[in-house]
């Protein structure tokens, strides 16, 4: 009758000297720690400030073939706005051979009678030439201009006492994010770009290193399951997941200002979820590969590419082709990119956070259930 208990006290012994130990391994070898906690914050910084879908301080011509009040007023509009970066040059030929050179990513061109052609009744002939080579760039200089020429038009209608006659009143409404600064999206989803590289490769090298260090051998003849001896391994970096978790959103909140509109509680839940599917990945593809290097290429190949590509962090998945779209329901980030942005910019959203936490699940379950059927405590 009292086999039970010894053995449930045996079990918890031996969990808590292997965690011990792999704890003892993490701080005597510090590329667990980087890959935890310096990882992040380069990540972060790179991504952070170099990687923007704002257009701001666009360089673009500015060909007037005849100065006047009018050019000029329409001139200090495009000025004062933060998006274009007007640099004036004499002719057309100069401004097709700068935006050639690539130094200028558009043309504004405003001809002789532009004056006269303002107070005509077909309006006033300005010439926009967009560089479409960066296809998302020429469409935000297109309607960043409409937008400004419209406005312009609003201000010489008022300032005659007149009423301009738009056939349609547009009023904008923006939800979420009003700002529209493209940085309050790409740090959730970039986040967890960064716990899918860290999960998997902290446990990917784990099982291989003890192969290559002949350590698992010696694990191999002591009492230890095959159970143990997982949860030795995956314990530790859990909390140093969830601790690397904890950095990234501290730097979105306060160095990045991205708002946090949901529940933080909701969050470190969603992140625990996530955290167990990229540990779970990473253990497989450790048990697999037997030989560090391999099991880190393996990792950065089979989590990392396809969460930063078809995870919906950069590319919207509704663009992509049927094919592509169907292929993204078993990539892990997908659904944990779209709880962060509802977390961070809708709020707690539940329909959103609900599906997609359940998914997560059903891949948490079903890659451990992988993991414990390929671990086997044999040298073979």
């Amino acid at each position: 009758m009292n086999a039970h208990p010894d053995r449930r006290g045996g079990t918890a012994m031996r969990l808590r000297g292997l965690v011990r130990k792999e704890f003892f391994q993490i701080l005597r070898d510090p590329s667990s720690i980087a890959i935890a906690f310096l990882m992040p914050v380069v990540l972060l910084l790179v991504f952070g400030y170099g990687v923007s879908l704002d257009a701001d301080h666009i360089p673009m011509a500015e060909v007037t073939e005849q100065p006047s009040t009018d050019t000029a007023a329409f001139l200090a509009v495009l000025r004062q706005n933060r998006y274009f970066d007007l640099q004036p040059v004499a002719d057309m030929a100069s401004a097709e051979a700068a935006m050639m050179a690539g130094r200028v990513n558009g043309i504004v061109h405003l001809r002789a009678d532009f004056g006269r052609r303002l107070r005509a009744a077909d309006g006033a002939p300005i010439q926009v030439i967009v560089n479409g080579v960066d296809a998302n760039t020429g469409r935000i200089i297109s309607g960043y201009m409409q937008g400004v020429w419209g406005q312009w038009l609003q201000q010489v209608a008022q300032a005659r006492g007149e009423r301009l006659n738009i056939p349609v009143d547009l009023q904008p409404r923006v939800w979420f994010n009003s700002e529209l600064r493209s940085r309050n999206f790409l740090v959730p989803g970039l986040i967890a770009i960064i716990m899918t590289l860290i999960g998997a490769m902290l446990t990917a090298l784990v099982m291989a290193r003890e192969w290559e260090r002949g350590t698992m051998e010696a694990l191999m003849v002591t009492p230890v399951t095959i159970r143990e001896l997982l949860l030795g391994k995956l314990i530790p970096y859990f909390i140093l997941g969830m601790g690397s978790m904890a950095l990234s959103v501290a730097m979105a909140l306060f160095l990045f200002h991205v708002p946090l509109r949901g529940s933080l509680w909701l969050l470190t839940l969603a992140s625990a979820l996530f955290l167990l599917v990229a540990l779970a990945m990473g253990m497989l593809i450790s048990i697999l590969a037997k030989n560090q290097f391999v099991a880190g290429q393996a990792a950065l190949v089979v989590t990392f590419l396809p969460a930063f590509i078809l995870s919906g962090f950069l590319f919207d998945i509704d663009s992509m082709p049927v094919v592509v779209q169907l292929l993204t329901h078993v990539i892990a980030a997908r659904y944990f990119v779209a709880i962060l942005q509802t977390i961070f910019m809708a709020g707690n959203v539940w329909p959103v956070i609900l599906g997609n936490a359940l998914a997560l699940l059903v891949m948490a379950l079903l890659f451990f259930a992988v993991v414990r059927r390929r671990a086997h405590k044999r040298l073979d």
